[in-house]
C-alpha cells in the first residue's frame, strides 16, 4: 500500500507485527526493513529451547541466522538481496554475545562489500526469548 511516506512492505508468510507497522517500507529507492527477529510465523522463535520447567535455553547464533535470513525474505519480495543492504543496526540484549552474533554475521558480510553497520546492547527486546534483533537499510534494486 502506498501512502505519503512510501509503500508499505507487508508478507502475509512471515510473522506479523506486535502493532501497526510494516515488515519494511520502500521510499525514495530505498528499503527500510523494521526490526527484525527470529520469531516465525506461528510465534515461536528460532533459537529457543523451552525446557519442561519453564527455563529457556536460547542460542544466539541461531537467533542471528534467523534474524539475518528473515530480513533477506523481506528484501528478495522486493527483488533486492541481502547484497542491497548499506546500513544495519543490531541490538543485542546482552553484548557478551557479540563474538558469537559475529561467527554468524560473517558468514554473511565481508567489509569490502557489507553493510556499514552499528550494535548497541539494549536492556530487553519485546520478548523475553530475544537475544537480538536487526534493522536494515538497502538500496532498491
Amino acid at each position: 500500500m502506498s501512502s505519503p511516506n512510501g509503500t508499505a512492505i507487508a508478507l502475509k508468510d512471515r510473522a506479523q507485527a506486535l502493532a501497526q507497522y510494516p515488515h519494511g517500507r520502500i521510499v525514495n529507492g530505498m528499503i527500510y526493513v523494521s526490526g527484525i527477529s527470529s520469531r516465525r510465523f506461528d510465534n515461536t522463535y528460532e533459537g529457543v529451547k523451552e525446557n519442561p520447567d519453564g527455563t529457556l535455553e536460547l542460542d544466539i547464533k541461531a537467533q542471528t541466522k534467523a534474524v539475518i535470513e528473515n530480513i533477506n525474505v523481506i528484501l528478495q519480495s522486493q527483488g533486492a538481496s541481502l547484497a542491497n543492504i548499506v546500513d544495519m543496526t543490531v541490538f543485542l540484549t546482552n553484548m557478551g554475545d557479540y563474538g558469537a552474533m559475529n561467527e554468524v554475521y560473517n558468514q554473511y558480510f565481508d567489509a569490502a562489500t557489507g553493510p556499514a553497520r552499528t550494535c548497541v546492547g539494549v536492556l530487553s527486546l519485546p520478548s523475553p526469548k530475544l537475544l537480538i534483533e536487526i534493522k536494515a537499510i538497502a538500496v532498491a534494486p
